[in-house]
């Protein structure tokens, strides 16, 4: 039986491992290989790898990892999770059965797309989810705020940090925007397009503008998308974590969740889903599974 079985390959996964490693435990890290950011060209907003390609992050990780014999990686899927007498148990998609006494899941979220034409084709690389990931890169540019419903103002004001070049296109979704709302967004120099969009066109390096339904066109460099709920692994829900009404885990403190033994960190676990943000909760996960481990060997 391994002390510790992380599901999930990413910052949390990888430095909860890290971490653990380090105190010597027993740890089998089981990665599907299939990271949400895998369509990003470059991570930002890292500490000392400001840039980086996500695939070259995660391989440094694994790298470090190698030092430490008690940390196994396993590159497969888990399938299925459950409690058991003495901790965890989960099965791979291979048939395998591992177990472990603490089990942290890392295994991120699934960003479902708007069925509108190019928005796939441009995902990482000109339609986003985060602008303070992808901001940066598209500042002083036009961008498209893509929301609806009460989060849609607050969306397009904090994009114009980036940009005073913003509009707020609802795509034919009821607005919720107040009189003072569209006030407040005029004031701000944000443009407010209602229109349903029909596509979003573009080049070799990017979008270039919104078409919309009515005919009309709007110059676009980005598209970033309002924060939605997004589909959690399975496993969370087999194993019978609380979930908000965004579809993660409201985590206790050092990523607690309320099946004791169980960990959830990373993006599965909080709004803010930022990289390093990730692997500072598998770090606090680590500390806490590792505090956990000791109490009971020593009692």
């Amino acid at each position: 039986m391994h002390d510790v079985i992380i599901v999930g390959g990413g910052p949390a996964g990888l430095n909860a491992a890290l971490i653990l490693g380090r105190c010597r435990r027993r740890v089998l890290l089981v990665d599907q290989g299939t990271p949400r950011n895998a369509a990003a060209r470059l991570t930002w907003g890292v500490f000392t790898r400001d840039g980086t390609p996500p695939d070259e992050l995660r391989a440094l990780a694994r790298a470090d990892l190698a030092r430490y014999d008690t940390v196994e990686l396993c590159d497969g899927e888990a399938i299925g999770a459950e409690a058991v007498a003495d901790g965890f148990a989960i099965t791979l998609a291979d048939g395998r059965r591992e177990s472990a006494r603490r089990l942290i899941l890392a295994t991120g979220l699934h960003q479902d797309l708007p069925a509108i034409h190019g928005f796939a084709r441009y995902w990482g690389a000109g339609v986003h989810s985060c602008p303070y990931c992808d901001g940066y890169e598209r500042r002083d540019s036009p961008i498209a705020a893509y929301a609806h419903g009460p989060v849609a103002k607050g969306f397009a004001l904090e994009l114009t940090a980036w940009s005073r070049d913003v509009t707020l296109c609802t795509d034919g979704h009821p607005t919720e925007l107040s009189d003072d709302d569209r006030a407040r967004l005029a004031r701000n120099g944000v443009r407010l397009v209602e229109a349903p969009i029909a596509r979003l066109d573009g080049d070799a390096e990017g979008p270039t503008h919104l078409a919309f339904a009515d005919g009309t066109a709007l110059p676009c460099r980005a598209v970033f998308l309002m924060p939605t709920g997004c589909l959690p692994s399975t496993l969370i829900t087999q194993l019978g974590c609380t979930l908000n009404e965004a579809g993660v885990v409201p985590t206790r403190e050092y990523e607690k969740t309320n099946v004791p033994g169980l960990y959830v960190a990373g993006d599965a676990s909080r709004r803010v889903q930022f990289a390093v943000v990730a692997a500072a909760e598998g770090a606090m996960a680590a500390f806490a599974v590792n505090t956990e481990l000791l109490r009971e060997d020593t009692r």
